[in-house]
């Protein structure tokens, strides 16, 4: 009989990949997945084996941030390609922040057009398990979010030291990646609070019929957290309705973009930090879509939008919180590297990689040092 250290090492092969290849394709960015592998590996083949055996070095290794690519766009919204995001920032990161290094657990292996297995009949599961494990009658789930929740359980259960840095992906992936960290710090005593950067509230309780999508994800994880209103929103402009309605009706804590450029940056996060330390928060989870920027600055996203904050008003925040908490966990959505939406063609994806992976490496580095 297999230990829980071993089930999780089974369960990591089978469920993940190596880094960057959780999107399934045939030729489509090879060059770019042979180049993250030189980057990482030193080579191109073998690598799959490579990968599986550092796996098994997750105790010793000396950081506390493992990196987790989700590859999915199924939950996503107005503008596709936000599954390129693992690979294309992971790039990033090596090429512009050679100093910050974390373990790298590869990428949830992601049927393209699946999102959760509960919207899912039996027969359904059975094909996508022959095709993805090669056994109708897995044990293991299909679906990205199901699988991303089923790894980050595991691994918060065998690694409580140790916290997730999610790639995706679009923003649904942060509803599994938030809970199985809400309930791992739950059951560990520890009070958490999610800081939420974003253009939209990502408060609808359900989205054409779906409960779990890129606008309804911070709803349904809500009942994790101690209270609701240690959901604290940072760079929201884009609503239909006001920000009385979203904090009344739900409960959490906003600051909208224009709050933050009228009353400045540092005003705001030391309302946020009273808040925190007033409600005795131990811990913190970042969870960054990188439209909380201006467009100016993220135009590679499904849902650019403007009057957004900058990237140093968003840094400013960041290490004010961290300066008070230890950031645990932490996450960057929405990077949509072939999505061109200020028509400037490849500048547009070149700076929101830079901007994003500046935010990612800071919250690595925080992780790594919480």
């Amino acid at each position: 009989m297999t230990n829980p250290k071993q089930q999780l090492q089974e369960k990591l092969e089978h469920c993940l990949c190596p880094p960057g290849d959780g999107v399934f394709t045939v030729n489509t960015a090879k060059e770019r997945k042979d180049a993250l592998r030189t980057k990482l590996y030193g080579q191109t083949d073998g690598v799959d084996e490579i990968w599986k055996q550092s796996l098994k070095t997750i105790d010793s290794s000396v950081h506390k941030a493992a990196i987790l690519g989700i590859a999915s766009d199924c939950g996503g919204g107005i503008l596709r390609g936000a599954n390129w995001g693992p690979l294309f920032l992971r790039s990033t990161l090596i090429e512009q922040h050679p100093h910050i290094s974390a373990f790298d657990l590869g990428d949830v292996r992601v049927i393209p057009h699946l999102l959760h297995d509960k919207y899912l009949n039996e027969a359904t599961i059975s094909n996508c398990q022959k095709a993805l494990y090669q056994n109708p009658n897995s044990d293991y789930y299909v679906s990205p979010l199901s699988i991303t929740e089923d790894v980050c359980d595991g691994f918060y259960q065998q690694h409580p030291d140790k916290g997730i840095f999610g790639i995706g992906g679009d923003h649904s992936i942060s509803y599994p990646l938030t809970k199985s960290y809400l309930k791992a710090k739950r059951d560990a005593g520890k009070r958490t609070a999610i800081i939420h950067f974003d253009a939209h509230t990502d408060l609808l309780v359900e989205r054409l019929g779906i409960d779990l999508c890129f606008g309804s994800w911070c709803t349904h994880v809500l009942e994790y957290l101690p209270a609701p209103h240690h959901l604290i929103q940072f760079g929201i402009r884009s609503s239909g309705k006001d920000k009385s309605h979203w904090e009344n009706t739900f409960g959490v804590k906003q600051h909208w973009a224009h709050e933050i450029r009228e009353q400045g940056p540092a005003a705001i996060v030391a309302q946020v930090i009273a808040q925190l330390k007033a409600d005795n928060v131990d811990e913190l989870y970042v969870s960054f879509d990188i439209d909380a920027l201006d467009e100016e600055f993220a135009s590679a996203t499904g849902t650019p939008e403007g009057n957004g904050m900058t990237p140093d008003e968003a840094l400013e925040i960041l290490a004010a919180l961290r300066a008070e908490f230890p950031i645990t966990g932490a996450d960057m959505m929405e990077i949509a590297p072939f999505t061109d939406s200020s028509l400037v063609g490849q500048t547009s994806s070149e700076t929101t990689l830079r901007e994003g992976a500046k935010l990612s490496a800071f919250l690595i580095d925080a992780m790594n040092n919480s």
